[in-house]
């Protein structure tokens, strides 16, 4: 099961998430991902380009679940890329550490925001915690790739 595919089961098996709300989440994840091997200097194919460009300037801010909520993510988006830029510019700088970690995490923050608008405080709150369980990455897997950048 790629990663894709296993947040997609989660959002709609664990969190019984709406389809649009799903279906938006997704094409956040694939932005986010392919802004991210931009940034890391990965080769990112034609259609992933042509994808990228449709999905952020068309289908996202014209997606129905996001036009219902527009200030709710267009804050919690802002708030991810805020981290993910802090993120990358602490490893950029040679302090990668649990909070470069963290930060890193912000597109679940999303997903949180997502669970409390479809279903309010009281459920988000008690699921916040399998949310947070969807980040795949191992802190230790994260500090061995700039144990390695630094040997090189």
């Amino acid at each position: 099961m790629t990663a894709v595919d296993s947040l997609a089961y989660h959002l709609r098996e664990t969190f019984e998430l709406p389809q649009p709300a799903i279906d938006w989440l997704l094409l956040l994840w694939s932005a986010i991902q392919t802004l991210d091997d931009f940034a890391d200097g990965d080769k990112v194919e034609r259609a992933e380009l042509d994808a990228l460009i449709w999905n952020t300037l068309v289908a996202m801010p014209c997606h129905p679940f996001f036009a219902a909520h527009p200030q709710a993510l267009g804050g919690a988006v802002s708030t991810m890329v805020l981290k993910w830029q802090a993120s990358d510019r602490a490893e950029r700088d040679g302090f990668a550490d649990a909070r470069s970690f963290v930060w890193r995490a912000g597109f679940y923050d999303v997903v949180l925001v997502v669970l409390n608008l479809c279903y309010g405080p009281r459920v988000a709150q008690s699921k916040a915690h399998l949310v947070m369980h969807l980040y795949g990455e191992r802190f230790e897997d994260y500090l061995k790739e700039f144990d390695h950048a630094r040997a090189d």
